[in-house]
């Protein structure tokens, strides 16, 4: 099977370029919906991080043929009944600042320590064929909720989401080594592997 572009539904320009380091020796060129000219928003109403995920790269790829990539990835807080899960991006409303949502998982851990502020970092990748076939693939980050912001690096939950085992905040990463530890550069990777196999088959 033979193509030399995909199609990776999303604007988010950090996102990309993490998809892209990563996807680079595949030998494909990976644009952004905007690259594409493709404006649509798909409406993610599923249940599960599977589910967004399949719905958005399945509603793009009817739409113009090519492979398409999505993906759904959000914060599960242990503590919180894995709040805010699917609707990380949605949580207290789009239009709430990432700093403003930060600090409020920080009160609501208020008094907590350790292991009780567990938490992933979780995201899928689906991949929607032109021929109709659709493939996941599943990667978490395992942490903690830190008790502060820290970090210039990375978006989002990254300034609150602390990894016991690197002593560092999810936002002091440089890009390559979130690369290497994040839920999407291990689903990326796995999924990247699936495209190969596709490719010289």
């Amino acid at each position: 099977m033979q193509w030399d572009t995909i199609i990776f539904a999303t604007g988010n320009e950090g996102k990309l370029r993490e998809i892209r380091m990563i996807m680079e020796d595949l030998g494909v060129r990976v644009q952004s919906l905007k690259e594409a000219g493709i404006t649509i928003e798909v409406e993610e109403n599923g249940t599960t991080f599977e589910e967004n995920a399949v719905m958005k790269a399945k509603a793009i790829m009817e739409l113009t043929g090519q492979v398409v990539l999505a993906d759904d990835s959000g914060l599960e807080v242990d503590a919180l009944n894995k709040e805010p899960g699917v609707y990380s991006a949605r949580y207290m409303g789009y239009d709430t600042s990432y700093h403003v949502k930060n600090q409020t998982i920080l009160e609501r851990l208020e008094g907590k320590t350790g292991e009780e502020r567990s938490a992933r970092f979780v995201c899928v990748i689906a991949a929607a064929l032109p021929d109709g076939r659709v493939l996941t693939t599943r990667g978490t980050m395992e942490g903690q909720i830190g008790y502060e912001e820290k970090g210039e690096h990375g978006f989002g939950y990254d300034p609150i989401f602390y990894l016991p085992d690197d002593g560092c905040y999810s936002a002091e990463l440089s890009l390559e080594q979130k690369n290497q530890l994040s839920h999407r550069g291990k689903a990326l990777r796995l999924m990247k592997e699936e495209l190969k196999k596709l490719k010289e088959a």
